[in-house]
């Protein structure tokens, strides 16, 4: 495991789900036209039920919890926990339409591996860390502070085994577009492709 506990926590790094960019898109996003939202089957109605196996800063469960689906948060890193725990909770204090988001939402603390089995999920979504860009590349700071954190989840081929092997309908692979696959792992049953983010979809 890389996870890095034991490393002073960025004061710059927070989960803000009552504003910033996450509100901004829970405002005027593209509802579930969106690309991660088609990729974990929201159409027709329907909402499922999601497992975020690597919740990291909260976004995308905020997201698809506010177009109804019901998002269980795993964490399995101590500080990303806390930050997560923190963002509810001003979420919460806020009211409003956030609140009602965050109602949606449950935060696990734990390795996915472990708990997958017990959840039973419609879907998982897995959003490990990404491969290192190339030195030219932009990396938002946010993402780097992340990484100082959660380190590289080398353990991404056994959390996407544990993932196929207790979702009921799909798991959701969030990677960058243009990637290489992870190895040891089935081809996808399809894709969904962003600008620069792709949605590996892995019908069950």
């Amino acid at each position: 495991m890389s996870r890095k506990d034991n490393i002073p926590l960025p004061d710059s790094l927070i989960c803000d789900f009552a504003g910033g960019a996450v509100r901004h898109r829970f405002r005027f996003g593209g509802g579930r036209e969106q690309s991660l939202p088609r990729a974990v089957g929201m159409k027709g109605g329907k909402s499922p039920d999601v497992v975020d196996a690597t919740a990291g800063l909260g976004g995308d469960a905020f997201l698809l919890a506010s177009l109804g689906a019901r998002v269980v948060m795993i964490e399995r890193s101590a500080h990303m926990h806390s930050l997560l725990q923190e963002g509810l909770e001003r979420a919460r204090q806020a009211g409003g339409g956030v609140a009602d988001v965050i109602n949606r939402m449950t935060l696990l603390y734990g390795d996915a591996k472990d708990l997958l089995p017990d959840l039973s999920p419609d879907v998982v979504l897995v959003d490990p860390m990404h491969p290192p860009r190339g030195k030219s590349a932009l990396v938002k700071k946010e993402m780097r502070l992340i990484r100082q954190i959660v380190g590289d989840d080398e353990d991404r081929v056994e959390l996407m085994q544990s993932a196929l092997a207790t979702a009921n309908n799909r798991v959701v692979l969030k990677w960058p577009r243009l990637a290489a696959p992870i190895k040891s792992i089935v081809s996808p049953s399809h894709q969904i492709m962003g600008k620069t983010t792709r949605y590996d979809v892995y019908m069950i």
